[in-house]
Parts: structure tokens; C-alpha cells; sequence
């Protein structure tokens, strides 16, 4: 065999073939360590996700649900202005549907390809990053909640104090500013705040409130808590105070013991004057224009039977009368009448009476009042109502005499004619100089009367009546030192509740020790006027023309 016969051919370690078989099983390992770690990592919530608002990304699902459960079993903090309250969801029976939370989280995941697409954009370290929200899903009860916000309302909330008066100055006020929590507006803030991970708090709605602002009746209050702190009683056996005071702009009414009857004495002259505007046809004479003027403005009897007797009656005053009181009452003054003459010492004065209406006062107080003239503060405050309607706003009497009786010019007449009233007393004596009141008076035996309209600067007119009676036993006369002072308070109350800016806070130290009368005597014995016109001077348009012209 030749030398250079094959010999076997001796091989070395197979370091390439063990290396590849490392490097291939190394793969395999790694790859296997990579799908079990991926694996694990799908267990796990996607990054970026918020359950409700709480971050539960790269959290499992178990972590996921006890970190929401934790933040939304916190109670809510409630401000009632600066007091703090806690609501605990459990209390509302708050409930978290975790179970399709976790599952809208977990497809939320899915959704961005198959497993091996997920495995393989891991493998390749493209991180998922893009934010998922899943929607806050909860229960709880709500009538719960509404309950325990109601209940909050009843211990914080303080209602506004009722208006108050002050005796002394005889002035009214606001209560004090109460505040009250909007419940409804609260429990959609706290429901709110419940299914919200940051914000769990609340500012309940809490209202300033608003102050109590006076009305009439604490009018009313002032001027019964100012006559007992002048030991007047107005509801007693022996004295009677009646009240009737109207807001024209709002209708607002307040009467104290209004529907009793008094002695009309000369306010039932307002009603005479209505009826001759009734029957007028045409403008006013000079002679029917000073009549009414010495009627209304001197409460002439006299005068006021005249116009009665031959211009309403047609020569017969009894018809006169009874179509005075007829017109009273159709105009809504029911206890209202006047069924003889006015006594004016003429020698051949007519005397006699006719039947008088029915009637309903108030019969828990009387005030013996005169059994041929009487009538009530509401009535007289009716009455004027009836004018000032007419005048201002063309209904009053206009409406109740459709066929034209009214112009709204002739109430303005009689409105003008009663402001040339000058008692300087009374009404007058509770506002200040120079105010426009129109109204009438009336005093005799123990009563006295007065009612009319107050028209201040600020535009808030109002109808003010008062009647006062007191027994004065023997002597049958009112002491009006006593009684009128208690007129002009109560004169003065009403324009400090309807003019606050200009309020009168003491009595006027200006009035005359009585009433000022229409017109006085010179030294050669002559009538001078004083607030009357001299006869062929009386503008029913303009009733201190007179004056100004110098008359």
C-alpha cells in the first residue's frame, strides 16, 4: 500500500457547531424568558390608563381596583361657609361597578392588535404610551344624599330676622341678612365631587340671603307698640284707635281695627263732594266751586246742606242725603251714611232723617258712634282710593260710573281742592312743611277723624286714615292735647316707613297749639282767608293760585 494511501481524517472539537447549538438555545431561552415576561406584563393594566380619573397604568387588576376603590371611598368635604362637614360615599351606598371598569380597561389594551403584534412591538421596545380614560361607572343613592344636605340646610341655615321698628323714632327697618344653602345646586356639586379623584371638595351654595325688608304690618307693629308706650289702649272698652293705611303703587294694605264704625263728623263731607261731581254736567261755577271750597276747606255746615239740599237734591235735602250715602256705598264704602242734615245754626234749618242702609261693622268695639253719620277708617280710605284711581290712572270712579259721571279731570279737582287744607295739625303735624296732603277732617264730641292722601317727593303716595275715641266721661269732648300728638305719631310713622331718606325722627316743634283755621278776623272785624279763597278766586285747577296772585 502506497505511503500515500488515504489515512482517516482526524477531526477537531466541534467548538462551531456547539456554539450554534448555544446560540440557537440561548434564543429559545431567551425568547421563552421574553413571552413568559411579556406575558406577565399582559396581566397587567396598559400604560397611560386612568380608571375615573386614577392612574392604574402597569397595575394589575387586583391593584388597579383597590387603588380606585381606595380614592373613591374618601369622603367628601363639604364648606358650609367656613365649617367643614364630611359625606362618606358609604353612607350614600356608593358603589363601583370595578368588574366593567377593569374589563373597558383591559380591551382598551386589546385593541391595538393581536398578542403576537403586542409581543412583537414589545420585543422591539415600542412602549405603548397613549393615555386611556375609562369612564367613572358608580351608584349611590341620591335621596340619601339630598337628606343628609337637607339636613345640613336646617342646622346652618338662619333665616333673615324679621323687619324691626324703633318706638322712639318711630321708624322701621331691616332684619338682619339670613343664609340658606340651594340644596338642588348642592347635590349636583357633591355628586359632582363623588365621582371625582382630585377635586373632593365642595363650596356648598350658600345664598347672602336677603334682608327682611319692612312692610306694612311692621308698620302696623310700630304703631300698636307706640300707642301702649303712650298708654293708649286701642283696642279697649273706653278707647278705640283705628288705622287704615294703602301703598298706591303696590295695593298694599294694613288696617288696625279699621272696620269700626266712628263718628264720620265732617269727613263725610269727602263722599258729599263725590256726589256733586256726579251729578255735574259741565264746568264748575264760581259759586258751586266756592261753596265746595268752604265746605271741604272751613267744614261750613252750612254750605255743605246747600250743596246737598239744591244742587244733589234738587231742592230737597233728604233726596240730597240719601243719594250721598247711595253713592258712598255703591262705591264700596258699606258702613258709610249720613241720614239727616249737618246742624248749622240758621234759624230755619229743616230737621229730620231718613232710614239708614245696613250695615256690618266691626261690633267687637264701640265707639257710640252718631247714629245720623258714620262711617269706618276703611271706608274713608275707599274713598279716596276711588278719587285717586280715577285721577291718576282713569279707572276708580271712572270704572264704577262708565257712562261718564267721572272725568279724570274732575278727581284731579278734588284732590287739588282738599290739598288747600291747612290745619297745620293732624296729618300735616307728621310730615314735614310744605308736603302735598290731601285730605279731610273731622272732629265732634269724643272723636276725632281725619283721612287723605300723601303724596312725598319720592313718588310713594298713600292713603292714610286714623279715627280716635276715647271716653272722656262727663265732660263728652275729647282732650285733644292728648289725642292729636298720638295722630301726628302715627302721621309721622307712616311717612318714616314710605320716605326713610327724609324721616322725621323727633315731633315737629313747629306746630300751632291747635288747628289753623281757614281764615281769621282782622282788627276792623273783617274775615281775612287764610287757606280758604276768596269767593271768585277758587281754581279747583290750581287752589293756591289765589295766594301766588296775591288775593
Amino acid at each position: 500500500m502506497s505511503r500515500y494511501a488515504r489515512q482517516p481524517l482526524r477531526r477537531g472539537f466541534p467548538f462551531l457547531l456547539l456554539f450554534s447549538v448555544a446560540c440557537v438555545v440561548l434564543a429559545v431561552v431567551l425568547f421563552v424568558y421574553e413571552l413568559v415576561t411579556f406575558t406577565q406584563f399582559e396581566n397587567r393594566l396598559p400604560a397611560g390608563t386612568t380608571i375615573g380619573g386614577v392612574a392604574v397604568g402597569n397595575l394589575t387588576q387586583q391593584q388597579a381596583a383597590a387603588r380606585v376603590e381606595n380614592v373613591f371611598s374618601s369622603p367628601v368635604t363639604v364648606y358650609y361657609q367656613d365649617s367643614p362637614i364630611n359625606i362618606l360615599p358609604a353612607s350614600l351606598g356608593f358603589r363601583l361597578s370595578m368588574p366593567a371598569m377593569i374589563a373597558s380597561a383591559v380591551s382598551s389594551g386589546e385593541a391595538d392588535g393581536g398578542f403576537w403584534q403586542r409581543f412583537f412591538n414589545y420585543m422591539l421596545g415600542r412602549t405603548d404610551t397613549e393615555a386611556r380614560n375609562i369612564t367613572l361607572i358608580a351608584d349611590y343613592q341620591q335621596n340619601v344624599l339630598r337628606d343628609q344636605l337637607e339636613e345640613i340646610a336646617a342646622i346652618y341655615d338662619r333665616p333673615a330676622a324679621r323687619a324691626n321698628y324703633d318706638v322712639n323714632t318711630l321708624t322701621v327697618f331691616s332684619g338682619e341678612m339670613g343664609v340658606e344653602m340651594d340644596v338642588e345646586t348642592a347635590v349636583r356639586m357633591v355628586d359632582a365631587a363623588l365621582r371625582s379623584a382630585s377635586t373632593r371638595w365642595v363650596d356648598l351654595p350658600v345664598s347672602g340671603g336677603t334682608f327682611a325688608q319692612p312692610t306694612l304690618e311692621t308698620l302696623r307693629q310700630l304703631i300698636i307698640a307706640y300707642l301702649d308706650s303712650r298708654g293708649f289702649i286701642y283696642d279697649g272698652q273706653t278707647s278705640v284707635a283705628s288705622v287704615y293705611i294703602q301703598d298706591l303703587a303696590t295695593g298694599e294694605e294694613m288696617s288696625l281695627l279699621g272696620d269700626v264704625a266712628f263718628t264720620a263728623a265732617s269727613t263725610i263731607k269727602v263722599p258729599i263732594l263725590i256726589d256733586y261731581f256726579r251729578v255735574l254736567d259741565g264746568e264748575v261755577s264760581q259759586d258751586n266751586a266756592w261753596l265746595m271750597a268752604n265746605s271741604l276747606l272751613c267744614s261750613a255746615n252750612s254750605t255743605s246742606n246747600l250743596i246737598m239740599s239744591d244742587i244733589i237734591g234738587g231742592g230737597n235735602i233728604f233726596r240730597g242725603i240719601a243719594s250721598v250715602t247711595q253713592t258712598a256705598n255703591y262705591i264700596g264704602a258699606r258702613n258709610t251714611y249720613l241720614t239727616a242734615p249737618f246742624i248749622d245754626g240758621s234759624p230755619n234749618q229743616q230737621f229730620g232723617s231718613i232710614q239708614p242702609p245696613a250695615t256690618n261693622p266691626n261690633r267687637d268695639h264701640n265707639t257710640s258712634p252718631d247714629p245720623f253719620n258714620q262711617t269706618t277708617a276703611e271706608d274713608m280710605g275707599t274713598i279716596f282710593q276711588m278719587i285717586y284711581d280715577c285721577a291718576y290712572r282713569g279707572s276708580g270712579l271712572i270704572t264704577a260710573y262708565p257712562e261718564g259721571q267721572f272725568t279724570r279731570r274732575e278727581c284731579s279737582q278734588m284732590l287739588e281742592l282738599m290739598s288747600g287744607l291747612r290745619l297745620q295739625r293732624l296729618l300735616e303735624g307728621g310730615v314735614p312743611p310744605g308736603t302735598r296732603i290731601s285730605y279731610k277732617n273731622g272732629w265732634v264730641g269724643e272723636v276725632t277723624g281725619v283721612s287723605g292722601i300723601v303724596f312725598p317727593p319720592n313718588g310713594r303716595h298713600y292713603i292714610i286714615s286714623i279715627f280716635i275715641w276715647e271716653d272722656t266721661g262727663a265732660t263728652g269732648f275729647q282732650d285733644y292735647i292728648r289725642l292729636w300728638p298720638i295722630i301726628e305719631d302715627i302721621s309721622r310713622a307712616a311717612w318714616n316707613y314710605f320716605v326713610p331718606e327724609q324721616a322725621l325722627l323727633q315731633p315737629r316743634s313747629d306746630l300751632p297749639p291747635t288747628a289753623q283755621e281757614c281764615f281769621r278776623m282782622d282788627a276792623a272785624g273783617n274775615r281775612v282767608p287764610v287757606y280758604l279763597p276768596p269767593y271768585g278766586q277758587v281754581n279747583l285747577d290750581d287752589i293756591d293760585s289765589w295766594q301766588r296772585s296775591g288775593g
